[in-house]
């Protein structure tokens, strides 16, 4: 397994943008006119344990009369690792985003959000002016962990949620940029089996796995601190860092049904999601009903996380609240139906994008 001589596609440039809070890496398109109005301008913000490097595909692929940018979040990619405060849920990240925009002279733009770039894009549309949303297998807009199906918490210190669930394997191979193959819990191992469908091949798999392994460890970055909990599985979630911001106690995007312009929303999905998903394998009352994690108290008490249907539920709201919605769900796809599904992806964004 080789680390990509080249990691940015022909007719994509990056460069810094320094605001107050961040330094912040930006994939663009050559060519690209900075003048475009909102309208004709699309952002691209990357999930957890990636960077704005799996963009670049869609962005060579959409039109272009759009101005295109995907900008790495702090602690991703080229961007400065900055701690995270998570007490914020993902302000911090949707605020740096607002931000560079306006050192980019964006004052609006159709947000695309994959996993929980898709929370920070509702966090964003909830504080900032946006155009459109596209939320690709979204965090649920109750978080990550720890809910009813009506976003009610089960604890009050989110037990089983945020930074403490990390596997402490994982976390040491990102650390030593291990781009081998050699474990399941080798990020080469975990994109194959949880960011894309099984047997799903592709020739960028070398860079897909350099951008995860951006990811920075360092304190207040990924995967973040946790606490002791009296509640099983024994701990909950901590203060700062990636994993702590999408907590329920401290991110709650539900407020987007209550929004009084409601910016259209396209929703796609994969239907073998093994993350976002209503039996997600990285839910740990998941894997305690399955019984990987012992000790289980049982559904009546640390039931799964329903992401997808909690989705739903908060989109169909904000339909019956006069915003726009659709729902594209591609059977057998992963968590990265932009991967695996790029031509369709691209065109069911543009049409989204015509539409708004």
């Amino acid at each position: 397994m080789s680390t990509p001589e080249k990691t940015l596609f022909d007719g994509i440039s990056a460069r810094v943008i320094s605001t107050s809070r961040v330094a912040a890496n930006v994939l663009e398109r050559d060519g690209d006119d900075a003048s475009a109005p909102a309208q004709k301008t699309v952002v691209l913000v990357h999930g957890n344990v990636s960077s704005a490097l799996f963009w670049q595909e869609i962005m060579l692929l959409l039109p272009a009369d759009l101005r295109v940018i995907a900008v790495d979040l702090r602690g991703f990619g080229g961007s400065e690792s900055v701690p995270v405060d998570a007490t914020r849920g993902l302000r911090d990240f949707s605020d740096d985003i607002a931000d560079v925009l306006a050192e980019l002279g964006v004052p609006s733009a159709h947000l695309v959000g994959w996993s929980m770039g898709g929370g920070v894009v509702m966090q964003y549309a909830l504080d900032y002016a946006v155009q459109s949303l596209t939320l690709q297998a979204p965090v649920s807009p109750y978080g990550f962990g720890g809910t009813r199906r009506d976003g009610s918490r089960l604890t009050d210190d989110d037990a089983g949620c945020g930074g403490g669930g990390a596997n402490p394997d994982f976390v040491e191979r990102l650390q030593n940029k291990d781009h081998s193959d050699e474990a399941p819990t080798s990020p080469r191992n975990v994109f194959r089996s949880s960011y894309v469908s099984e047997g799903f091949q592709t020739p960028h798999e070398d860079l897909w796995v350099a951008s995860m392994l951006t990811t920075s460890t360092a304190v207040g970055n990924y995967p973040g601190d946790g606490i002791a909990s009296e509640n099983w599985p024994g701990f909950g979630a901590g203060v700062r860092g990636v994993l702590n911001t999408m907590a329920p106690g401290y991110f709650n995007a539900s407020g987007i049904v209550d929004l009084a312009v409601k910016p259209p929303v396209l929703w796609v999905r994969g239907t073998a999601d093994a993350i976002v998903s209503d039996a997600s394998f990285f839910d740990l009352n998941h894997l305690g009903a399955l019984g990987v994690i012992p000790g289980w108290p049982g559904a009546d008490v640390a039931p799964a996380q329903e992401m997808v249907s909690q989705t739903r539920d908060v989109l169909d709201a904000y339909a019956a609240g006069g915003g726009r919605v659709t729902e594209l769900s591609w059977e057998g796809v992963g968590h990265s139906p932009h991967l695996e599904r790029p031509e369709e992806f691209c065109t069911a964004l543009v049409a989204h994008i015509a539409s708004a």
